[in-house]
């Protein structure tokens, strides 16, 4: 394996010169450092990153704590943001995945991160919610995505649901939709008070619109399995006729349940009754059938300006809303 010892001998130059090439290139001329990234690339060197970090000299490393984002599909694409955009400018980053369901699990968690010395640290979960920061933690520059916190006054990047639900409302009324039956997520859910007065701010500027009826899932219940039960209450006393004309879903899975009530029961989508969903789930949304109208999770976008943030320096504080995209197919 090539050393750092071979790279100064080829350029000719001193150990500590190839030090500076390699993390201050700035402090040589260009002549210097053309001569070491020549060495460099002839004998296909590859710094030792760990030694750099045991001698403090790599201070551009962001740890990411991933509260189960690793291990979940719909959210991974904020760990996949993070690593492009680290790369992208010169840093590096690694990622430790736990759940915090288990303080022991988390708190290991937390010493594994800390072993690799990060300069920084974004903490992201795989669903919106609240979070605890590990103590240990709260002297590093931290910033999250897709969670918020009230330990320390940190830069959040999370999803505009308030905007994404408006922009989605707006398409159905301009489409006249006029009964449409809103099946939300938990009403606990940091999401679903944001959606529900997007869908609201939306629904009311029309004139001579009724107000809507709307159930919330059970708090505390995310398997999402009786996210439907309202509308199977409503198929089950009448079969063959439904009085709304939109079934507006807080999410893609209780749209998928839906569907499957609706489509069982003889009823046609969108010719009978639209439905439209939230998340715009990967691999999932564009499969249904008809393709599924809803709205798009930033998750890339938050993993992405985490890492600006921290990479620039950014100085904002709290909540940093990231646009929801409108992704608009055939179901409405």
């Amino acid at each position: 394996m090539t050393a750092l010892k071979d790279v100064a001998k080829l350029a000719g130059v001193s150990l500590m010169t190839v030090s500076r090439a390699i993390n201050n290139p700035e402090q040589l001329s260009e002549k210097t450092y053309q001569k070491v990234k020549q060495a460099i690339e002839q004998l296909n060197y590859v710094p030792d990153i760990s030694a750099q970090k045991m001698r403090g000299v790599a201070g551009k490393t962001i740890g990411v704590l991933s509260l189960g984002t690793a291990t979940t599909p719909f959210s991974v694409e904020i760990l996949l943001a993070v690593e492009q955009t680290v790369r992208k400018y010169g840093w590096q980053s690694f990622v430790i995945n736990t759940f915090e369901e288990d303080p022991d699990e988390v708190e290991q968690a937390v010493d594994a991160l800390l072993s690799h010395r990060p300069s920084a640290i974004i903490i992201a979960r795989n669903g919106l919610s609240r979070i605890r920061i590990p103590p240990k933690l709260a002297h590093f520059p931290i910033v999250l995505a897709n969670c918020i916190t009230e330990d320390l006054n940190v830069a959040s990047y999370i999803p505009n649901d308030f905007q994404g639900q408006f922009n989605l409302t707006q398409l159905l009324v301009e489409k006249g939709y006029k009964k449409p039956l809103c099946l939300y997520i938990p009403e606990n859910a940091i999401a679903a008070k944001e959606r529900q007065n997007g869908f609201e701010k939306a629904w009311f500027v029309q004139p001579n619109y009724e107000m809507p009826e709307q159930f919330f899932m059970p708090k505390d219940l995310h398997e999402y399995t009786c996210g439907a039960d309202p509308l199977k209450k409503l198929l089950a006393e009448n079969r063959k006729k439904l009085d709304y004309d939109v079934i507006v879903c807080g999410n893609d899975r209780i749209a998928m349940l839906a569907y499957q009530l609706l489509l069982s029961h003889g009823f046609r989508i969108p010719e009978d009754v639209a439905v439209v969903g939230y998340d715009n789930m990967v691999g999932v949304a564009e499969l249904f059938l008809p393709p599924l109208t809803t709205v798009q999770l930033p998750h890339y976008e938050m993993g992405e300006q985490a890492a600006l943030h921290l990479i620039e320096d950014r100085t904002a504080k709290g909540k940093q809303y990231v646009d929801c995209p409108l992704v608009v197919r055939a179901s409405c």
